[in-house]
């Protein structure tokens, strides 16, 4: 994909390449539209790069019920497997 900005929209802003990629995965991933991985990938970070990124502008991360209720089965089932493998 090429992206075209008219240059009197962009006049007086100092914007490198890297810093709107960056700025449309960091939209995408606020706007819901990427998932985490999604937008770190686009941003060309690491998921915990993008997480830092998020914190520095007090962006929240999109976790629901839906996400921890999936978190508390995977321990779960982590923690009994764990308990089967010790014995």
């Amino acid at each position: 994909m090429t992206l075209s900005l008219p240059e009197p929209l962009i006049e007086g802003i100092v914007l490198t390449e890297k810093d709107i990629i960056f700025d449309l995965a960091l939209g995408l991933y606020v706007d819901r539209r990427a998932t985490l991985g999604q937008a770190a990938r686009l941003a060309g970070m690491s998921r915990p790069a993008f997480l830092d990124a998020l914190g520095a502008r007090r962006i929240p991360i999109h976790y629901d019920e839906a996400d921890l209720e999936a978190d508390f089965q995977l321990i779960s089932r982590l923690a009994a497997t764990a308990t089967t493998a010790t014995g």
